[in-house]
């Protein structure tokens, strides 16, 4: 397989309202974390950072131009790499323990981080060698909390389902809803270890209401309202034919 160096290995693209995607397109799509950059007043905001095998403060300037809150939708593999790079570190206080002492096991790593991940590997992978670098958290997130970056303010949304501390950050103001893994547009995982599936349909309850305006997840391209309320419904549809008890 070819190899890609650490220059070639993150992509950015700019969205509208300061808030930039920053990704790692030669990992395949369905395990392509997101990482979402926004621009504030006082100080940036950026949720997940990938895989971590390259640096990323290193090789993607925007994320170190400036003081930032780097907070973790939830503490998979594919979405804490690179937290270790950044002072202010932020994550869900259910999962605060996984971030301070990551194992391969409790992140997912296994049984997700293999060769098969990629369309082209990274200069120096290694799958058996792979492990990601305890990031102790310096704020604990709850429910209701606020990520203040100056002129912007994201509201932190519990989102327990996927995994047991996941969060979407939602800018009333604009509409933006940064989602993590709890929706997005592609296939939602909800067999985890961890993972709720009642938890699931609370989240998707909570959420299918909010007045959105974009939503950029943890994986897939962004999509705006109609499409959000299309998931939500078709997720909770299917939920309901199951015969869950709570709808």
């Amino acid at each position: 397989m070819i190899r890609v160096a650490a220059g070639q290995w993150y992509e950015t693209v700019r969205c509208a309202d300061d808030v930039t995607l920053i990704h790692e397109p030669w990992i395949k799509p369905f395990y392509r974390c997101n990482m979402w950059h926004v621009r504030g007043r006082d100080r940036d905001l950026l949720l997940d950072t990938g895989l971590g095998h390259f640096s990323l403060r290193s090789h993607v300037p925007l994320v170190s131009e400036r003081p930032l809150a780097c907070v973790a939708s939830h503490t998979h593999f594919d979405h804490i790499g690179c937290h270790h790079e950044f002072p202010q570190r932020c994550v869900h206080s259910a999962e605060a323990a996984i971030l301070a002492a990551p194992d391969n096991a409790k992140t997912l790593a296994l049984p997700y981080a293999t060769d098969e991940m990629f369309d082209r590997q990274p200069e120096g992978w290694d799958a058996a060698h792979y492990r990601i670098t305890a990031a102790p958290a310096d704020r604990l997130l709850e429910d209701g909390d606020v990520i203040d970056l100056g002129d912007r303010a994201f509201e932190v949304i519990h989102t327990p389902g996927h995994s047991p501390g996941g969060i979407g950050l939602f800018e009333r103001r604009t509409g933006i809803l940064l989602s993590g893994d709890i929706v997005y547009d592609g296939p939602l995982i909800e067999d985890t270890y961890h993972a709720n599936q009642d938890d699931y349909v609370r989240s998707m309850l909570r959420l299918r209401d909010l007045p959105v305006s974009i939503v950029h997840g943890g994986h897939f391209p962004s999509f705006g309202p109609v499409r959000f309320r299309q998931l939500t419904d078709d997720y909770l549809d299917g939920k309901r034919k199951a015969g869950c008890h709570l709808l």
